[in-house]
């Protein structure tokens, strides 16, 4: 419904699975807000799906805003999914939208591949801004945050979208039915030159409040949700300020979560897609979530056997550290799934054969290796490094790992896509 000087809006998701639970934030952000909390939403999986929900709403009468959110590896497949879109329905009272980290890092590329506005930064506030402009018939590419093409070219930047207190919004969408983990701490202190995370959401943590987790989590309880999960980059430095954990404000989150969830539902931490950092696990740190928590496995930041390439990717750890948490791990009872990254930047044969050696002996004591290929991805200091070719001999050795059961990971398909994001980037240089 809308009032009189207001204009017929609706926004359809461009729905995938790899960008769901940002589209779930923002789902939140628009239900919270007087204004755009009736605004019909479509979630759309898909060409065809966009395609209906677009005439749908066009046939009544309203504005359709169609949201696009990729991770750099998707940015490929969601251009070419617009184009097809495109090709089916041309009409001015469509715009489409991209949002999230490499919209962010390369707007420019983004709006030439077909977009028509770039939100740049973090979604809650700016969608909520978009659509009201939206609803009240103004520029949308005069909102805070916003990026257009000029009509010469170049990327017209209005800003960018001013960084959120969790607190304030919903970790999700529960009008809409959709749900995710609950986030419980934004932007990281370590930006390790691989990673996209805290040069988007910056170099400092931001926590959702333990109260503010206990009310949404008692929300889950009353809807019947068996499992809680959290999405945070370093999960044992909830509540920190810097690089030591704070393990009593740790203990105050889990130990409020198990209260209220009782001792029949599954409370998990420190497992996919949020990992420890090495440095973090210590006896007093297992014996904690032994006693909160109910995985058993656990995943650990190791990235390098390589005390060069750790130091080069300024992880802030070096190779001991890696192979005393997964003993202490173990000691307490939880198995270590170690992160790894192939072919990354400054790796010569002997860092290679350090990282190799170091996966047998983690393997032997018990862990397991979850495997990655280095990308160059937009927005981090290594975009522009060349990711390093996985030898035959080195291949093998992982697949053998793999056929053990001991490396699981895209690893494979991400070496692909490195190959496609250094391609793309080489292309737009010749445009």
């Amino acid at each position: 419904m809308t009032t009189d000087g207001e204009r017929a809006v609706a926004v359809v998701w461009a729905y995938r699975r790899t960008g769901k639970f940002a589209f779930h934030v923002l789902t939140g952000a628009l239900e919270s807000d007087r204004a755009t909390r009736e605004v019909p939403l479509e979630f759309a999986n898909g060409v065809d799906a966009v395609v209906a929900a677009i005439a749908a709403h066009r046939a009544a009468g309203r504005r359709v805003l169609v949201g696009w959110s990729f991770y750099s590896p998707d940015f490929l497949l969601m251009a070419a999914e617009l184009a097809a879109v495109r090709a089916r329905v041309v009409d001015a009272e469509v715009v489409h939208v991209a949002g999230g980290v490499h919209a962010t890092a390369e707007p420019l590329q983004t709006l030439q591949r077909g977009f028509d506005l770039v939100a740049v930064g973090e979604g809650e506030r700016l969608v909520v801004e978009l659509v009201s402009a939206a609803l009240r018939g103004a520029s949308l590419a005069e909102v805070p945050g916003i990026a257009s093409l000029a009509p010469d070219g170049a990327v017209r930047k209005n800003g960018r979208a001013e960084r959120i207190a969790l607190d304030d919004w919903p970790p999700f969408g529960p009008r809409h039915d959709r749900f995710g983990p609950i986030e419980i701490t934004r932007g990281c202190i370590y930006a390790c030159r691989f990673c996209q995370t805290p040069f988007f959401a910056g170099a400092v943590f931001r926590h959702r409040s333990v109260a503010n987790v206990r009310e949404w989590v008692r929300y889950l309880v009353g809807r019947g949700f068996k499992d809680l999960r959290f999405l945070t980059p370093t999960s044992l430095s909830y509540g920190a300020t810097g690089p030591d954990p704070d393990l009593d404000a740790v203990e105050a989150l889990l130990a409020g979560v198990r209260e209220d969830i009782g001792p029949e539902r599954r409370l998990w931490f420190g497992t996919f897609p949020s990992e420890v950092r090495p440095e973090h696990v210590t006896p007093a740190s297992m014996q904690l979530l032994q006693r909160y928590v109910s995985n058993r496995a656990i995943i650990v930041g190791g990235q390098s056997g390589s005390d060069a390439v750790l130091r080069h990717s300024r992880r802030g750890h070096d190779a001991e550290v890696v192979e005393r948490a997964v003993a202490l791990a173990v000691e307490h009872g939880f198995k270590p799934h170690v992160d790894f990254l192939f072919g990354m930047p400054g790796e010569g044969a002997s860092e290679v054969e350090a990282t190799l050696a170091m996966m047998d002996r983690l393997v032997e004591r018990g862990a397991k290796v979850h495997g990655h290929t280095f990308m160059p991805l937009p927005g981090t200091p290594f975009r522009r490094a060349t990711a390093r070719t996985i030898t035959p001999a080195v291949r093998q050795r992982l697949r053998n790992l793999a056929s053990r059961g001991m490396l699981y990971g895209q690893w494979e398909q991400q070496e692909r896509t490195a190959r496609e994001l250094e391609a793309t980037r080489a292309g737009d240089r010749t445009r």
